[in-house]
């Protein structure tokens, strides 16, 4: 798309999903992103695409709606749209919070918060799945007042997978028992960590649920873009090959590639454009070789962490929202439902390729994963040629020398 109308992207956050986007901006513009976070991460430093702004606990109200009241008064008379994006589950809860607000000065492609605070929450989500027949795992509610009294029962038999109902709340609570989702083997066990849970100090309901086996093969994230008229203009289904098996990093992926299937992108696409969503969504699936069926784990209310596989695969995730607000000219597009050939398609990583290798389970998808790495058909988020410097590299070295150690010690080697 040749640019012509100007705009300027706001982006909140400090993390490798900011620095996804704000590369996708970038790549159309060829200009500086202005970056608004609580703290930069290894991602966004050292980089000079980004025009970082630091505010000590802007992930949190009322710092955010302080700040962004501040931010508005840069802005309100440019001249020119503003578009603000969150890259995290807690800026994308504030900017739903604050909808009315700050859409009188940006472009907020976001929905509002009483649609948000039902998909958000895994429990009322679960619930919205029902309505729409799509499948999840099976799935009990645990509460404090069930932990106390020791009626957190297990139905399911093991293994078991503990997670947060809110992923907002779960990342203001610290704890050395903390996880991104347990995956537990056995009773004692599972009364230790619910209990261990509740007792620091955590409040929220936890959803347990029902193991779905297999490695990262029957794995599928997808991501979509759905216009301000509630239409779905965009879908990207990847097939991750590794994650990230740290305590604090499991379920974020470590290496995508393109996929495809038509029945997914059609019951996501009337069940987002039957709510009235707008903006972005990131869905977790895993098939489950027991009813032969995608299981959805959870619906995110923004593009993933992950997510720029999209643009490395040709579908910059930034033009989405500029064709929507600054163009006005998807409404009458047909909806792009990616299907990348074969020898076209681009492998994302986030990993030496020497971690790739030792890790990945020997498959047919590992196979063709390789044949993309020998062809040099892969890319990351973090390496830019338009961002290159040595303190990057130092960065990503250090970033790789990370990774090769947490799989030392957590990963499960293949070869």
């Amino acid at each position: 798309m040749t640019m012509k109308k100007e705009f300027i992207p706001v982006l909140l956050g400090g993390d490798l999903n900011l620095y996804g986007m704000a590369r996708s901006f970038n790549e159309m513009t060829e200009k500086p992103v202005k970056v608004i976070a609580s703290a930069s991460l290894a991602p966004t430093q050292h980089s000079k695409i980004l025009d970082l702004e630091i505010v000590p606990d802007f992930d949190t109200d009322p710092t955010f709606i302080t700040t962004m009241r501040e931010v508005a008064k840069r802005y309100q008379d440019v001249g020119v749209p503003v578009v603000l994006m969150g890259m995290g589950d807690w800026y994308t809860e504030l900017i739903s919070k604050h909808l009315d607000e700050l859409s009188e000065t940006f472009v907020c492609p976001y929905i509002d918060k009483k649609l948000e605070k039902k998909l958000v929450n895994k429990q009322s989500f679960y619930d919205v799945c029902e309505q729409y027949n799509l499948p999840y795992p099976k799935t009990q509610i645990v509460t404090k007042e069930m932990a106390d009294s020791d009626q957190a029962q297990n139905p399911f038999g093991y293994p078991i997978a503990l997670k947060p109902a809110n992923s907002v709340s779960w990342n203001d609570f610290e704890d050395p028992i903390k996880e991104k989702v347990y995956i537990i083997q056995e009773q004692s066990e599972y009364e230790r960590i619910v209990k261990g849970i509740y007792q620091a100090g955590y409040l929220e309901n936890m959803v347990l649920q029902e193991f779905v086996e297999g490695d990262e093969s029957p794995m599928r994230v997808l991501n979509v873009y759905v216009d301000k008229h509630h239409q779905v203009k965009m879908m990207c289904l990847g097939h991750p090959l590794l994650e990230d098996p740290t305590p604090l990093g499991i379920g974020n992926y470590l290496a995508i590639m393109p996929d495809y299937d038509e029945e997914i992108f059609e019951k996501v696409k009337y069940f987002l454009e039957d709510i009235k969503y707008t903006g972005f969504a990131n869905f977790d699936l895993k098939y489950d070789i027991k009813d032969q069926t995608f299981k959805f784990f959870e619906i995110n209310l923004r593009q993933g962490r992950s997510s720029f596989f999209v643009t490395l695969n040709g579908l910059n995730l930034a033009e989405w929202v500029v064709r929507d607000y600054i163009y006005d000219d998807l409404k009458e597009s047909a909806p792009v439902f990616s299907h990348i050939p074969e020898e076209e398609g681009q492998l994302w990583l986030n990993i030496p390729i020497d971690i790739f290798n030792r890790y990945v389970p020997n498959t047919k998808y590992k196979k063709q994963a390789q044949r993309m790495i020998r062809e040099k058909r892969y890319g990351y988020t973090f390496y830019y040629e338009g961002d290159k410097s040595f303190k990057r590299f130092l960065l990503m070295q250090r970033m790789f020398h990370y990774y090769r150690r947490e799989f030392k010690k957590y990963g499960k080697r293949v070869v």
